[in-house]
């Protein structure tokens, strides 16, 4: 299985997926060409920026992307 059939499987399965879940349960570590690449595949994905605090209390942002 690519790494885009696991990512649109994951995203059928839990409905979004970060960078960092990405990273963590499908070993990806470019979750963002990968879903360029799905949406050349005629695949409809939203992105939408979420925020929170790294591990050192700054602010940080970063990508949730969500299947259409």
């Amino acid at each position: 299985m690519t790494q885009k059939e696991r990512i649109l499987q994951y995203l059928r399965d839990f409905g979004s997926i970060s960078p960092l879940e990405a990273m963590f349960d499908l070993g990806c570590m470019r979750l963002a060409s990968r879903i360029s690449e799905l949406k050349e595949d005629g695949y409809q994905i939203r992105k939408e920026t979420e925020h929170g605090r790294n591990r050192y209390g700054q602010k940080t942002s970063y990508a949730r992307y969500t299947l259409q």
